[in-house]
């Protein structure tokens, strides 16, 4: 697996940030401030320690203010609940951090929001749904958006080789109830227990 990883990511350090911009412009882009991305059920924000602890000392909160573990994952035999990512923490079914039509951390934002709605895949451009798509766009801001795409994308597979070179395995259980949980991430394992984070 790891070795698939480091392929990718060789691959996308091949990418060109002129072409995939001009695909962004292709495809148009201009966001409309309607804070749908930010709202709504199906809202969920993948984060990373890095982006985290960015967002820590931006806001002063302790970690499990800003993100906590999803609801999929595995159980181990002690029904101890484990999980491989954090998300960002929502209030209701908006991000906590959007407040009053806007985002409180928007300079420390994850790269996730950073290049909504694209992302890659398999070094090939992607779109999530988005009322903005098909807006007018300039070379520039496609210029920037590509660049900051492909520095998403190394960061994620980084992140991806990272976690599973610290990874340990466990006997799978069936599930419980339980306030114990384990995030594996690119840091290696966050105990959760009784809601407090044990470092």
């Amino acid at each position: 697996m790891i070795a698939q990883l480091n392929e990718a990511f060789l691959a996308a350090k091949k990418i060109n940030p002129t072409k995939l911009a001009a695909q962004i412009r292709e495809l148009g882009f201009h966001c409309l401030q309607c804070g749908e991305c930010c709202r709504g059920e199906d809202n969920s924000v993948v984060v990373f320690p890095q982006e985290i602890r960015q967002i820590l000392i931006a806001t002063g909160l302790p970690w499990l203010e800003v993100v906590g573990p999803p609801e999929e994952g595995e159980w181990d035999k002690d029904g101890c609940f484990h999980t491989l990512e954090w998300r960002l923490k929502k209030e209701g079914e908006s991000c906590r951090f959007y407040q009053n039509g806007r985002c409180s951390v928007y300079r420390d934002r994850p790269m996730l929001c950073r290049t909504y709605p694209f992302y890659l895949d398999n070094c090939e451009l992607m779109c999530s749904e988005c009322r903005g798509l098909g807006g007018k766009i300039t070379s520039g801001e496609a210029d920037k958006m590509a660049e900051k795409l492909i520095m998403r994308y190394l960061f994620e597979i980084q992140e991806a080789i990272a976690l599973l070179q610290r990874y340990r395995d466990f006997e799978r259980g069936e599930a419980k109830k339980g306030d114990r949980c384990i995030v594996h991430d690119s840091e290696g394992e966050h105990r959760i227990v009784g809601g407090a984070l044990l470092e």
